[in-house]
């Protein structure tokens, strides 16, 4: 009687387990992949999204939150004549450079924008690294490197000059995915202002 109970037990097992597995095998379509909702072999009917981006001039635009403590601020205002950057024309200067930002309701150049984080890299053993560039000997052990320390300029350090390498202008769309992140700031002051020079180091033993 047992062993009659369990070949019907296994037998409800085996159909409820081939059942499933025939819901788990069920195609899907080439025109369900992805977010575009098209033929993955076919360009033909592909069109980008209608877009643009914020027309407001300069100074006349809202600022856009920061997506999470120390983030590059987005570029809420037209980008129109201000790019592309160069080391010899850089026009967001004229409002962003700290002295004048305040008086232009702009955010200013924080800190970490005017130091060098990449100086002469001292190593034992007699090779040195001076800005990307290997001079001297290899060296066998990577633990013997040591930091040189960062050094403070009074003038915007040029690795930083391309600023659209960070922040970018937004476009006017709509999400295809909601984005439920939502940034926890310990400090209100963060929502505006950045501490990435104090607090760069948190976790790094460069010693």
């Amino acid at each position: 009687m047992v062993r009659k109970i369990s070949l019907v037990a296994f037998s409800m097992v085996a159909l409820v387990s081939i059942g499933c597995a025939s819901n788990n095998n069920k195609l899907v379509s080439e025109d369900e992949l992805g977010l575009r909702k098209t033929s993955l072999n076919d360009e033909a009917s592909v069109k980008p999204m209608e877009f643009s981006y914020s027309k407001d001039a300069p100074g006349t635009s809202k600022k856009i939150e920061r997506a999470f403590v120390n983030a590059p601020p987005m570029i809420p205002h037209s980008v129109e004549g201000l790019i592309p950057i160069t080391k010899n024309n850089n026009q967001c200067l004229s409002c962003h450079m700290p002295e004048v930002a305040k008086s232009m309701g702009a955010t200013p150049i924080p800190p970490s924008h005017f130091i060098n984080f990449r100086p002469d890299t001292k190593m034992e053993g007699g090779k040195v690294i001076k800005e990307g560039k290997v001079v001297g000997q290899d060296i066998k052990n990577t633990s013997d490197i040591k930091l040189a320390k960062a050094k403070k300029l009074n003038q915007l350090y040029q690795g930083r000059f391309n600023c659209t390498q960070c922040h970018a202008p937004q476009a006017n769309v709509k999400p295809l995915v909601k984005n439920n992140f939502t940034p926890d700031f310990k400090d209100e002051k963060l929502k505006s202002k950045s501490n990435l020079v104090d607090v760069i180091n948190e976790g790094v033993d460069i010693e």
